[in-house]
Order: structure tokens, then C-alpha cells, then sequence
């Protein structure tokens, strides 16, 4: 059998893991052993963080509703409940954007809310 050398895979791996983890802090960015786990830990937190920076902004459109209801004299809960009652079926995030760029759109369903 013929001798095989991969000399270039190995090569490629290796330039393809330190390209990755270039900006890393200390020996991480540069030691192949640990630029290696050192990407692992990255892209499983990659994967992670995703699903988090959903949640973390979700929560941030019920504080930006709060915030403008309150300004309003209403509190989240009754707003929320009245939005309910009322058959008003706006999502959180379009409520979030019209309470931030478009104010009186907000009061507006504000006043149909209070009818």
C-alpha cells in the first residue's frame, strides 16, 4: 500500500481553527489545543445566545408597552387585558415600535382601549 501524507489537510484544519479564534484573548487565539476547545466553547454558546437574545428582546418590548402605558396613567397587565376584551389583536413587537417611533398611533389605540 502506498504511503499517504496529508500534510496539507492537517495544515488546513489547523490555519482554519487559528482563523477562527483570531481575536481571542491570550494563548486561545494561537495554541492549537487550546484555540480548539476554545472554538467549541464559542460556537456552543453561538447556538445558545441566539435563543437568548430572542428572549432578552421579547422582554424589552413588554418594558417599552409598561413604560408608555404608565406615561399614559394605565398599567401592562390592564392594558394587555383590555387589548383582550377588545378583540385587539396587535402583537407586543408592533405595540413596542409604535410606543418608540409612532406615539399616536399608542394613544390611539390607547383611546379605543378606554372606550
Amino acid at each position: 500500500m502506498p504511503r499517504v501524507k496529508r500534510g496539507t489537510l492537517h495544515k488546513k484544519r489547523r490555519r482554519n481553527i487559528i482563523e477562527y479564534t483570531k481575536g481571542f484573548k491570550w494563548g486561545r487565539k494561537s495554541k492549537l489545543a487550546s484555540a480548539k476547545q476554545a472554538m467549541m466553547k464559542a460556537l456552543s454558546y453561538n447556538y445558545r445566545d441566539r435563543k437568548v437574545k430572542k428572549r432578552e428582546t421579547r422582554s424589552l418590548w413588554n418594558i417599552h408597552i409598561n413604560a408608555f402605558c404608565r406615561k399614559n396613567g394605565i398599567t401592562y397587565s390592564r392594558f394587555i387585558n383590555a387589548m383582550k376584551t377588545n378583540n385587539i389583536a396587535i402583537d407586543r413587537k408592533i405595540l413596542s415600535e409604535f410606543s418608540a417611533k409612532y406615539p399616536h398611533l399608542f394613544e390611539a389605540v390607547l383611546e379605543k382601549i378606554k372606550k
